[in-house]
């Protein structure tokens, strides 16, 4: 069984984008790492360890997130399949969990940037439902767009669920962690 060393959450700096949509790979980053000190890399982002896991946050902007994580993951001389990176997905629902260890970007610009930056697709990720995404509303706006009141409690139930499916599978590995969280086809 392949361990994880490095969780990474997807998301953008600075207030303005705090509580977005876009930032849900941020808040499930900073309950990872609750009590921890975030430490500088670079200029490119944040990083701290907690229950032998680095975990990063980039500051380069989603679209440049690979920077960040490409960066990091040498320095620390973890391969790709080590690498769990986590990121909303507004293809899935709101409270939706799925965990995969590879595939492509599904056009989510951060981890299309962490792809190009690793030179491969064979890179574990948890994507978070932030959907769905309104008929005719533009996929940027809608996740730079804040949550709505009513979907804060389903929000922290999935970011607590994320938190879970994380620590299972550094515990017992990514497999394991699929079939207790992915949902049933």
């Amino acid at each position: 069984m392949l361990k994880l060393a490095l969780v990474i959450g997807l998301g953008n700096p600075g207030p303005r984008y705090e509580k977005t949509r876009h930032n849900v790979g941020f808040r499930l980053a900073d309950r990872l790492a609750e009590g921890e000190s975030w430490r500088d890399f670079q200029g490119l982002g944040t990083w701290c360890r907690k229950e032998g896991l680095l975990i990063g946050k980039p500051m380069t902007f989603m679209n440049e997130s690979g920077r960040f994580v490409g960066a990091l993951s040498r320095f620390h001389k973890i391969e790709p399949a080590r690498v769990l990176v986590c990121f909303d997905d507004v293809a899935l629902p709101l409270g939706r969990l799925r965990l995969r260890a590879r595939g492509s970007s599904g056009g989510q610009k951060g981890m299309e940037s962490v792809i190009a930056a690793l030179g491969t697709e064979d890179i574990p990720r948890l994507r978070i439902g932030v959907g769905p995404q309104p008929p005719g509303m533009d996929a940027a706006a809608f996740v730079l767009a804040r949550f709505r009141p009513p979907e804060a409690a389903a929000l922290d139930e999935v970011l607590g669920s994320a938190l879970e499916a994380v620590r299972a599978a550094a515990a017992e590995g990514l497999e394991a962690a699929m079939n207790r969280y992915n949902p049933e086809p």
